[in-house]
């Protein structure tokens, strides 16, 4: 990552951008998820650099971007907004689209966005383990297992969130954070200190939640029957571009179940499963994840028996 800049959108927020790559090579914007920032790209970057002009903002909310207070301002249509005022403010008219976690969530509502209006800004769309929305919602209803691994969701949607994982501090924050889905010794300390650095500016922590409570999920408790939300029931739009889904199966939040039925809502997926690796694969995957971008990015097709 070899240049940041601060970019004023038209929604009103200031983005902290990283960039790599050469300038006139194909635009492909990357998205990260929660609790991270462009840091999530630090090894991958790196491998594709050579090749794309990859543009990874800190969304609204983290790390060096503007934090705005309310829940409203973290609304999908606000991010996707953003999304699309930042490849405005860079002269990007159409590009690729990678996106991981609550990235993923943003990316996959930006296809969708596209395949409802043709607006057809996003001509591929790279996803490393987010669910698409439908099947998310439907196996947060159906299924125990997904269930039981949603609830730390309404942890972070409860009034005063903010004041416990102060008190329990941001170091410990981190540690339980991310201590069921990486090897906490592995990562560099200085690594571990720019995180917390960044969730200690003010506003920020409220932020990342906002994230979460501005989200239509619907997360019930264990045991509790619940209907499908009415926002499920209409016909979600197929997505026509193509999508390549990168899935660590060892997940422990976002279950592989995740990828069943996507053949039904996407008409030109291939999905590449990551063995033995978690949920945080641009971390502890770099070169699997490099790998299986590089040839979809460049417009390649998938390999013969790709799933």
């Amino acid at each position: 990552m070899t240049e940041f800049r601060k970019i004023a959108l038209s929604t009103g927020v200031t983005l902290n951008v990283a960039f790599a790559g050469p300038a006139d090579a194909p635009p492909v914007i990357l998205l990260h998820g929660f609790p991270e920032s462009h840091r999530t790209w630090r090894s991958v970057a790196p491998l594709l650099a050579d090749r794309f002009r990859l543009v990874m903002p800190d969304q609204r909310g983290f790390g060096g971007s503007d934090a705005p207070p309310d829940v409203d301002a973290y609304r999908i249509d606000r991010i996707l907004a953003d999304l699309f005022a930042l490849a405005d403010a860079l002269g990007i008219g159409e590009f690729a689209l990678v996106g991981h976690d609550w990235g993923g969530a943003a990316a996959w509502a930006a296809a969708i966005k596209g395949a409802s209006d043709q607006s057809g800004r996003v001509t591929r769309l790279a996803i490393i383990n987010a669910p698409h929305p439908v099947i998310f919602q439907k196996s947060l209803i159906e299924d125990a297992d997904q269930r039981a691994a949603s609830q730390y969701i309404t942890a972070f949607r409860t009034p005063g969130m903010e004041a416990a994982i102060e008190a329990m501090g941001f170091g410990a924050f981190f540690d339980k954070s991310f201590r069921n889905h990486v090897d906490l010794a592995a990562i560099d300390p200085a690594e571990r200190a720019q995180y917390i650095a960044e969730w200690s500016q003010p506003g920020t922590l409220t932020g990342m939640l906002n994230w979460y409570r501005a989200s239509q999920i619907i997360v019930p408790p264990p045991g509790v029957t619940v209907p499908i939300p009415d926002w499920l029931l209409g016909a979600f739009p197929k997505i026509h571009i193509p999508v390549r889904v990168i899935w660590g199966m060892d997940d422990k939040a976002l279950l592989p179940m995740q990828l069943d039925g996507l053949d039904r809502l996407v008409d030109q997926l291939d999905i590449v499963r990551l063995s033995g690796v978690g949920h945080f694969a641009p971390w502890t995957a770099p070169g699997q994840v490099a790998d299986a971008l590089a040839p979809f990015l460049a417009g390649q097709p998938p390999a013969t028996g790709a799933a």
